[in-house]
């Protein structure tokens, strides 16, 4: 049994106090509820403290406090979590989001990020110097969250996964040791954060590899959703054999409003979101296949990269209610497009949508067994959510998430990408690493043997 921080002398957390530069927020002050709100508004947990770090030194007063009274600890980056698993009722939360700095090394296109960092810092941060880390899609996501559990978004295909550009990180361990891991340091840990999670410790500066990308091509074309099945079988042949500049994910959406033209408004379409990142005659070569197939829209143009990275942000601020399920997929077989085909045309509101991200390029150039992210083999990243603003939609939302997941789980590879998955128990974790878990969780019995760090998709030692 857990100690409850409320069953804490006052004295103790004091002395917690007395160590921070960094705020402690407790349930009677004014700043609590807003500071327990993340990204998903269907998540509520009531936290019993709050440690706002501001440097290394208050992570490691915070995890020592955590690990000697005994407490349920939960660690929070940029909150983004789909589960919400950067909280947890009546513990500690360890929240990084005062560790920001980025630093650009142009002597070697490096970039050390604090791990309180969100990726629209990152990007603001590198473009002057035309330089970009592989990321996700949504400028807000957290950097800690997303690289630890993999990293996919526009670049994977020309440049792999966020872990694939991860060269060294800071961790502050469960012991309350501070390490640092790369391929020549604490090799067994550096291997096992490239897609691990949260596991192993808490990281508090990334340093990654940067490449050349200013300016991409990128945007949306879309079909009237009666075309899924059509252009399904058209992309699967097509988006694997394209150079890896080119990356498309395919989705089955609602248009919910601007900026989209007023005559896409509330219906569905199966949509491509395109991102390029050579000329613009090349582009126009590769991409006339997808215009002969006559999208009722093609919006697809130059754009600062950090502009297709906010892309969406707009459409999709915090405080929204979602539900998340996810599997990776290796074909788009006339089956699985027909269940395509059924469920985008049962959208139940207009933000919610389906995801399919490739798995191919440079992503899937590196081994299986080269880090724990195990489905360099699959196709697809596959992501289901049910979004909308207003909590009494919670239950259609998510009943039409899971019904979508349940009719396509039997066409999928067994596991899911850790970064799109709620709380859904050992089985599926298990299937999501598949023969990588057995030396996760030697690496987790050596750095974490009481499992002191397991708000997450959890790997028990």
């Amino acid at each position: 049994m857990k100690t409850l921080v409320k069953n804490l002398k006052p004295d103790i957390i004091e002395g917690l106090a007395s160590k921070l530069r960094g705020e402690l927020i407790k349930p009677s002050d004014s700043k609590y509820n807003e500071t327990r709100k993340v990204y998903n508004g269907m998540i509520s947990k009531h936290p019993g403290l709050f440690v706002m770090c501001v440097d290394v030194a208050d992570v490691i007063a915070a995890v020592n406090f955590g690990r000697d009274n005994d407490l349920l600890i939960a660690v929070r980056g940029g909150g983004h979590n789909g589960g919400g698993l950067g909280l947890c009722d009546d513990g500690l939360v360890i929240d990084l989001s005062g560790l920001k700095f980025v630093r650009v090394d142009l002597s070697n296109n490096t970039v050390r990020v604090g791990g309180g960092n969100l990726w629209g810092e990152v990007d603001h941060a590198t473009h002057p110097f035309g330089l970009a880390v592989p990321a996700g899609i949504i400028s807000t996501t957290g950097v800690g969250g997303l690289t630890l559990g993999g990293g996919v978004g526009h670049l994977s295909r020309k440049y792999g996964l966020t872990i694939d550009n991860l060269l060294e990180a800071d961790m502050v361990l469960a012991d309350g040791s501070f390490v640092t891991v790369n391929k020549d340091q604490n090799t067994d840990l550096f291997w096992a954060i490239r897609g691990g999670g949260g596991n192993f410790g808490i990281v508090t500066s990334f340093k990654f590899q940067a490449h050349p990308v200013k300016t991409v091509i990128g945007g949306p074309t879309l079909w009237p959703i009666e075309k899924t099945e059509e252009i399904m079988a058209w992309y699967h042949k097509f988006v694997h054999n394209a150079p890896d500049e080119l990356n498309g994910f395919i989705a089955t959406m609602v248009i919910p409003g601007p900026p989209f033209p007023d005559f896409l408004h509330g219906n569905q379409y199966c949509g491509i979101v395109w991102c390029y990142t050579g000329s613009q005659d090349k582009f126009d070569k590769l991409i006339k296949p997808a215009m002969d197939l006559e999208p009722v829209f093609a919006h697809v143009g130059e754009m600062p990269y950090p502009s297709i990275q906010t892309l969406f942000d707009g459409l999709l601020p915090p405080g929204l209610q979602w539900y998340w399920r996810a599997d990776f997929f290796n074909e788009l077989g006339p089956e699985v497009r027909k269940q395509h085909l059924k469920f985008g045309s049962s959208i139940p509101t207009p933000l919610s949508q389906m995801h399919l991200y490739p798995i191919s390029g440079a992503a899937s150039r590196v081994k299986t067994e080269d880090t724990p992210w195990a489905y360099r083999d699959a196709k697809y990243a596959g992501v289901i959510v049910g979004v909308d603003p207003d909590p009494k939609k919670a239950d259609k939302i998510t009943d039409w998430c899971k019904a979508y997941w349940e009719a396509l789980h039997p066409y999928s590879s067994g596991g899911a990408y850790s970064n799109f998955m709620m709380d859904e128990g050992q089985e599926r974790v298990q299937a999501s690493y598949r023969n990588n878990y057995a030396r996760l969780v030697k690496i987790k019995k050596q750095y974490d043997p009481t499992n002191l760090f397991r708000v997450n998709q959890n790997i028990k030692p």
